[in-house]
């Protein structure tokens, strides 16, 4: 795992990405053991990642016994590091044909990293969901400012990492988004999962 040193330095790193420096893929390991490092993001990510789990499962289970909301952890876990990791899998697959090989372990490692840091973003608006209920309507606002922003700061970020242009940028944060969005939902589906509303 990663020095907290060298986190910091990939947070920096991809933080300058997404304020359109591209040099900031300098701070980035890039090479075969950074790529597979860089998964350990997910790991850097659990704590903001569990109060969220824990937060929607609280809100999904209701009055149901701990051993629901324990179900509910367990399953909503899976889901968002399917979530994380599948379409990695996918964007391996039609890479080359998609000419974008060459940027494929740029893109896997600055948007790991870039994942972590927006999961520690958002966790004051689920730390007010779960310990102010009464505030759900603000955080509920802030999730999804929050979302906006990371969504314009992902399209940087994915234009930084690909190097070619906003128009190839455009289409891979696309499909990268789409399969995400696919993932969810499949997985929700196999999982039974229903989120709040």
């Amino acid at each position: 795992m990663p020095s907290f040193a060298e986190i910091q330095q990939y947070f920096a790193g991809v933080w300058r990405m997404m304020m359109g420096r591209s040099e900031g893929l300098r701070l980035l390991d890039l090479s075969a053991d950074g790529f597979w490092n860089s998964f350990f993001a997910i790991l850097v990510a659990f704590p903001p990642l569990v109060v969220g789990w824990v937060t929607i499962s609280n809100e999904l289970a209701g009055g149901e016994v701990v051993a629901a909301r324990f179900a509910l952890f367990n399953r909503l876990m899976v889901t968002d590091i399917a979530t994380w990791v599948i379409p990695f899998a996918i964007l391996a697959l039609v890479a080359r044909p998609a000419g974008i090989a060459d940027r494929f372990v740029h893109y896997v490692v600055a948007s790991n990293w870039a994942s972590a840091l927006f999961s520690w973003i958002t966790l004051p608006a689920m730390l007010i969901r779960l310990f102010i209920p009464a505030a759900a309507e603000f955080a509920n606002l802030l999730t999804f400012i929050i979302f906006i922003g990371t969504l314009v700061l992902s399209w940087r970020l994915t234009n930084a990492a690909i190097g070619k242009g906003p128009a190839v940028a455009s289409a891979v944060f696309a499909a990268m988004f789409a399969a995400s969005l696919g993932v969810l939902f499949t997985f929700e589906g196999l999982l039974g999962l229903t989120r709040a509303g």
